[in-house]
């Protein structure tokens, strides 16, 4: 089996049973071994008391985004690390896509940067995440 079918498989078993990132209703744009693009919409049960969007959803996103990205190599691998940078609020509507990227990885810690987009190419979050790569392989 190729490294894109690998992640492929990888990436939609973990969907499957994701039903969080279900809710979110994140779309798969693209997965590889160390990167994946997400897509989701803003909905009304996701802003705050501000009427915008809770930080969560962002975090959730780009959370979901280190996931698919770090398990696609056929590893489990868990974050042990993250943080998040909210920089432009988030509104009911916006159109959110999440690009991540592989910064370092090793046998047992990957690290990773992902940046979130609204429809209109502005960056709305930053995000970096950590993994603990196991020793244990997912069977697809």
């Amino acid at each position: 089996m190729d490294t894109k079918d690998l992640a492929n498989k990888v990436v939609n078993k973990m969907y499957d049973s994701d039903w969080f990132s279900q809710w979110l209703g994140i779309e798969l744009v693209e997965v590889g071994e160390g990167k994946s693009v997400l897509r989701m919409t803003v909905r009304k049960e996701m802003l705050n008391g501000f009427g915008i969007a809770h930080g969560g959803i962002t975090y959730s996103l780009a959370d979901s985004a280190l996931a698919f990205a770090s398990n696609a190599y056929g590893r489990r691998s868990v974050s042990i690390e993250t943080s998040v940078a909210h920089v432009d609020p988030v509104k009911e509507g916006d159109v959110l896509t999440v690009a991540t990227s592989e910064e370092n990885l090793s046998n047992k810690i990957g690290r990773y940067k992902m940046s979130i987009f609204n429809q209109d190419d502005k960056i709305v979050a930053l995000f970096r995440g950590t993994v603990y790569r196991t020793s244990k392989e997912w069977e697809v």
